[in-house]
């Protein structure tokens, strides 16, 4: 078998409201797929990461890397994986590394998909369902306290146990605020964790670290930037909330430091940004022999076959329709909660089949 094509579609959706972390607004949301052809009729899917504000960077740098893909034996991703991954030509982070992602993604599928065997089997097959939490808490025109309370509340009701909340978009006061809000509205027994996206100094996510902790909150998500090393030791020294980052981190390199340096107690790789699965499984096993847990940062459908591939992993990250319109729509198979919990597809490969009917009138290349 070998790769007789590679291609590359990106989708772009509006939102009914703009959502706001932070530092970011996001007016629309998307979806990038790399797909890939063999000469035997196996089609691999890799769900990228959107990067849809430069879509015509993205797929530039998905015709450069065609070259080292097209003919090669899909089942060879530690050789495609390292020809595409050249520093000194195409950079060692950002766009380039995210393209690698969708691709490497999608020979994973195919391998899965020629075994009969889902990726979380493939790669280990530790866990059968894996516990999960409900991203959102956005900052939205006109929404407030009551708002917010309502969205965990519905949150809880599809079956959530935990739920992640945005901060450092409004004055610390008035984020602590909205943290009271959501854990009196959850209860006791409900895990809320905290993400501000960057957004702070070390010495003001220390100040909302201590006027949160007395809310038992679970993690603080990116509290500062990520190259930031030195800002997240000072952070989890100052409190005994659980620092948690690795979302805008790349490669085993970048993760090997964040691990050695011990700049969190939760380590976040996302497989669609910092090096697909290939990459993933090397920084889950560098987190393992340092006893810290895996939380990936991104798509459900991607990352529930890698947790519960894992002894490591810990929760998988859920988006639903308060924060994509096309929730529950731009899959033929939406991934649903039960009970605190989601379960991998046991189809071949990563069992992701794309909605074209209704994905077809957002595609923008």
């Amino acid at each position: 078998m070998i790769v007789t094509d590679v291609d590359y579609e990106v989708y772009q959706w509006p939102r009914r409201v703009p959502i706001r972390n932070g530092l970011h607004t996001y007016q629309t949301s998307g979806l990038t797929v790399v797909k890939i052809s063999t000469d035997e009729g196996v089609t691999g899917i890799g769900l990228g990461r959107d990067i849809r504000d430069a879509p015509e960077v993205g797929i530039a740098i998905l015709n450069h890397f065609k070259q080292y893909v097209i003919g090669e034996d899909p089942f060879d991703t530690e050789k495609i994986w390292r020809k595409m991954w050249e520093p000194k030509l195409v950079g060692r982070r950002g766009i380039t590394t995210r393209v690698i992602s969708g691709i490497d993604l999608a020979l994973w599928d195919i391998k899965g998909k020629v075994a009969n065997r889902s990726v979380h089997k493939l790669l280990g097959g530790y866990a059968d369902r894996v516990p999960v939490y409900v991203a959102g808490g956005y900052y939205e025109e006109g929404k407030g306290l009551k708002e917010l309370a309502v969205e965990v509340e519905d949150s809880l009701s599809m079956g959530a146990k935990a739920v992640k909340m945005k901060v450092g978009g409004a004055p610390i006061n008035e984020d602590v605020e909205r943290v009271r809000v959501v854990r009196d509205t959850v209860g006791s027994d409900i895990k809320v964790m905290i993400d501000a996206n960057c957004a702070y100094k070390y010495y003001e996510a220390i100040e909302l670290a201590h006027k949160i902790e007395k809310y038992d909150i679970a993690w603080f998500e990116e509290p500062v930037f990520p190259d930031d090393y030195k800002g997240h030791q000072l952070i989890s020294r100052a409190t005994h909330i659980p620092v948690a980052t690795g979302e805008n981190e790349y490669t085993k390199y970048g993760f090997r430091d964040l691990i050695n340096d011990r700049c969190a107690a939760i380590i976040q790789p996302d497989a669609q940004i910092m090096g697909g699965v290939t990459e993933f499984m090397k920084v889950a096993a560098l987190a393992q022999s340092q006893d810290l847990p895996i939380a990936p940062h991104g798509n459900q459908q991607v990352h529930v076959q890698l947790v519960a591939a894992i002894p490591n992993g810990l929760t998988v990250e859920y988006y639903r329709g308060s924060t994509d319109p096309l929730w529950g729509e731009m899959f033929e198979d939406t991934l649903m909660i039960e009970d605190g919990y989601v379960s991998p597809s046991d189809k071949p490969g990563f069992g992701i089949t794309l909605n074209e009917k209704a994905l077809k009138q957002y595609k923008i290349n």
